[in-house]
């Protein structure tokens, strides 16, 4: 076995442009992200409604709870709906996301296959509200809205949820974009850090590429033995439009979009983040720096777009995925 050599390991991700936390979070994030909007992106309540007054698709809100009287009656509000999603509004990493997919009797079903009675149910409820899911603990309140029925092309590499599109953009530009396909291992969360599994998608083309699955490059998913390459992502142009249009909406220079592709509806804003992960890297065997810099040196130039459409453009005559 050979030895463990540090410099030809930095070398190599030097090469390709890989970018650590720290890189991402000095250079960029506080570089280019002005507190000031956060608030846009760290609340998903806010974050939907700046996207319905820009005349971007969101799922539809059923209703939003504050009070720990209104989760009471909250019961009656969604009697008529089989299915529904509640989310603490300041929830990070999916923490706190109750999903339900059916009824039996008065219990709820949730997508795991579990029947969930009214007490548990109120119970989590109370517990988002108290803070427990939201970033800094801090007394947050909820949202109940459309459950997603995701495009059928995932029907083979997803594991009972709702698998998401995350597009990385700067200053406009989409730069990186992948697929999170949910696993037994995540319990149906799309979450990489849960067990989720990231798949790079090819910006020209909308194709993925390849996956990682916690360490793993992988090609196929682990629960269904289905490839997960070459898959053709649906509606992709729109999504690079609707991406880059979340600059403006935003006020960020660096921000995460991520979508989910209804079936029906087509593609959905899910949320905004201000500070993506850097995983997006590895399911693309790419790195975001060098990427980056080609947008910087246009901004250098004086000649970043404020056309979402040659933005799009841009990015897709610039930003293929190799490999």
């Amino acid at each position: 076995m050979g030895l463990f050599n540090p410099f030809t390991v930095a070398r190599r991700l030097r090469r390709i442009g890989l970018m650590g936390i720290g890189q991402r979070n000095a250079d960029y994030v506080l570089m280019y992200n002005p507190r000031k909007f956060y608030p846009r992106v760290d609340d998903k309540l806010l974050t939907k409604k700046l996207a319905i007054a820009a005349g971007l698709p969101v799922p539809d809100l059923y209703a939003v709870v504050r009070e720990e009287h209104e989760i009471a009656e909250l019961h009656d509000r969604l009697k008529e709906r089989e299915q529904f999603v509640v989310k603490p509004a300041h929830g990070s990493g999916g923490d706190g996301i109750l999903v339900i997919v059916g009824r039996r009797g008065d219990k709820y079903r949730r997508a795991n296959g579990h029947l969930m009675s009214r007490e548990e149910f109120e119970h989590h409820l109370s517990n988002g509200l108290s803070g427990l899911f939201s970033l800094g603990g801090q007394p947050d309140h909820l949202i109940v809205e459309y459950c997603v029925q995701f495009d059928p092309i995932f029907d083979q590499v997803s594991f009972k949820g709702v698998p998401d599109v995350r597009i990385i953009v700067f200053l406009g530009y989409p730069v990186m974009a992948m697929i999170r396909l949910p696993t037994r291992l995540s319990d149906g969360k799309a979450n990489l850090h849960q067990g989720a599994i990231g798949v790079g998608i090819d910006i020209p083309s909308g194709k993925t590429k390849r996956g990682v699955w916690g360490t793993e490059i992988i090609r196929e998913h682990p629960d269904t033995e289905h490839s997960i390459v070459g898959l053709e992502i649906p509606h992709w142009d729109r999504l690079l439009e609707m991406a880059a249009r979340c600059y403006e909406l935003s006020g960020l220079g660096y921000v995460g979009v991520d979508f989910v592709l209804d079936r029906n509806k087509g593609p959905l804003i899910l949320e905004l983040n201000a500070r993506p992960g850097l995983s997006i890297q590895i399911a693309n065997g790419n790195g975001l720096l060098g990427r980056l810099q080609k947008v910087e040196a246009l901004k250098a130039a004086g000649q970043l777009s404020g056309d979402p459409a040659e933005r799009v453009a841009f990015a897709r005559a610039n930003f293929p995925t190799l490999g």
